[in-house]
């Protein structure tokens, strides 16, 4: 599939299956094809944000991370399947997505995974903590806090897949992760 660039004013919501043995538990849990999301500024993704792992050899210790297909969890799982949509989110909403994501950059030892809410999803029960995010709960919320009004319509216990739903959304690629650079037409 050949990906078109897009306009400075648009985000990039990246869901993803990596294959560990935690997105695995997931997936027989959820029965979703899709256990994480990303959000990236660039049309060609090389940076990613989220809420993950900070080594990709412990899936115990998270919080705040940048990704890539070239670094990380995402070269360690190289054939992690994604699906990429692009979200037109206006001048406005696009610079204060980023300056809220340079903030947790440069602050990110405040912020944290919130396994507590994973676990609670199972049960279908919710969890609010300041500065506490699972990746979904995290998309989700930049994209609320920085007026981007059809997310508030996304569930509360929010899977990644629910991103497909967001009406503002093009699928722009769907395949590995890995090769989504390659299909980037300048």
């Amino acid at each position: 599939m050949v990906v078109k660039k897009y306009m400075a004013n648009n985000v990039y919501l990246v869901i993803s299956q990596t294959g560990t043995v935690l997105s695995r538990i997931l997936k027989l849990i959820t029965k979703a094809d899709y256990n994480h999301s990303s959000i990236s500024l660039r049309d060609d993704l090389h940076c990613m944000y989220s809420f993950g792992r900070m080594n990709p050899y412990n899936p115990f210790w998270g919080g705040f991370v940048e990704e890539s297909a070239e670094w990380g969890t995402f070269k360690r799982f190289s054939e992690t399947k994604a699906i990429v949509l692009s979200l037109d989110v206006g001048e406005v909403s696009y610079n204060s997505i980023k300056n809220e994501i340079s903030y947790m950059l440069e602050n990110r030892k405040n912020f944290h995974y919130n396994y507590l809410a994973l676990f609670l999803a199972l049960v279908k029960k919710t969890v609010k903590r300041k500065n506490y995010y699972d990746c979904s709960e995290f998309v989700r919320d930049i994209l609320i806090r920085n007026g981007i009004e059809s997310a508030r319509d996304l569930p509360e216990i929010i899977k990644p897949i629910h991103f497909l739903s967001l009406p503002d959304t093009k699928e722009i690629y769907k395949g590995k992760l890995r090769e989504f650079k390659q299909t980037v037409k300048n």
